[in-house]
């Protein structure tokens, strides 16, 4: 009888004691909790033998690296917030600024209206593009741009956008070179969508290239190649990235919106968009889904 008794509360010791360390654990994981700041990246940790303790220690351990990760893609998006406001507060008031001073000079010297109404409403332009690339950008990213794709004619789009840019071209003094493999050449995508890549795929190459402009093509790519200012150079890592700028002057137009549009679209056709710098030469490939 004696000897049962003594198991007995044997067992009943090491039970009071497992159960007095796991309050005591419980306290501790409960005091660190509290005491650490929100920021912090420590995890807790178990002494305590069995699976209970443990799997709530690498519960407790994941939602604290949830939370951080949380917080951390909170803090990125404010400071990108800021500096989409930033950039876009900049773009909008350099044409602006532009058209309200010609105004103004306009006020003093009545003889060079022609000259200086001219100089007005190239800037007004120029903030008329760059909202619409703003409104274009937003309505991708929000999802609310529906794109009908098919296999359509990879060409008239382009003689359409070469078409528009014609005045710009010819004052740039910019001939395009031409080579495709044949003439019937067809891709999947969406015309409209087509045409607004490579209208900015025109446009990047006049406000930021250094002469020049060559389009070929063979089945399911199209690649827009031109010469590079002798500097800066663009990083094609970052090309596409929405805002880049190759200088950090921000000083040759745009809101630097174009190619991530021609991202952005592409994807939506499940095609793809690459840069890559070869001599002084920027070449933009389109790699259009097989069908």
């Amino acid at each position: 009888m004696l000897p049962a008794l003594i198991l007995a509360l044997s067992a009943l010791g090491i039970a009071v004691l497992r159960l007095w360390a796991y309050h005591a654990q419980l306290l501790e994981m409960a005091r660190i909790l509290e005491e650490t700041p929100a920021e912090s990246n420590l995890r807790l940790t178990v002494r305590m033998s069995g699976t209970g303790p443990r799997r709530l220690c690498k519960a407790v351990n994941k939602r604290l690296e949830e939370g951080r990760q949380l917080r951390l893609e909170t803090q990125k998006r404010e400071q990108e917030l800021k500096y989409t406001m930033a950039c876009i507060s900049h773009d909008i008031r350099t044409p602006l600024a532009g058209a309200m001073g010609y105004l103004q000079l306009l006020e003093g010297e009545p003889n060079r209206q022609t000259e200086y109404l001219g100089i007005v409403q190239k800037r007004l332009e120029e903030l008329e593009e760059l909202l619409e690339e703003l409104f274009l950008y937003t309505r991708l990213q929000g999802g609310s741009l529906p794109l009908e794709c098919g296999n359509i004619a990879a060409l008239p789009p382009l003689w359409d956008a070469l078409a528009e840019f014609y005045p710009r071209l010819e004052e740039a003094g910019v001939e395009p070179e031409l080579r495709f493999d044949r003439e019937d050449l067809t891709v999947w995508a969406s015309p409209e969508a087509l045409g607004r890549v490579y209208r900015n795929l025109i446009a990047n190459a006049l406000h930021h290239g250094g002469g020049g402009l060559m389009v070929s093509g063979r089945d399911g790519e199209i690649c827009f190649s031109n010469e590079l200012l002798p500097s800066p150079r663009p990083d094609p890592e970052h090309l596409f990235d929405r805002f880049y700028q190759s200088s950090p002057a921000r000083f040759r137009g745009g809101a630097g919106l174009g190619l991530s549009i021609v991202q952005e679209l592409m994807e939506r056709m499940a095609g793809q968009v690459s840069a890559q710098i070869i001599g002084n030469r920027l070449e933009i490939r389109l790699s259009f889904l097989h069908t």
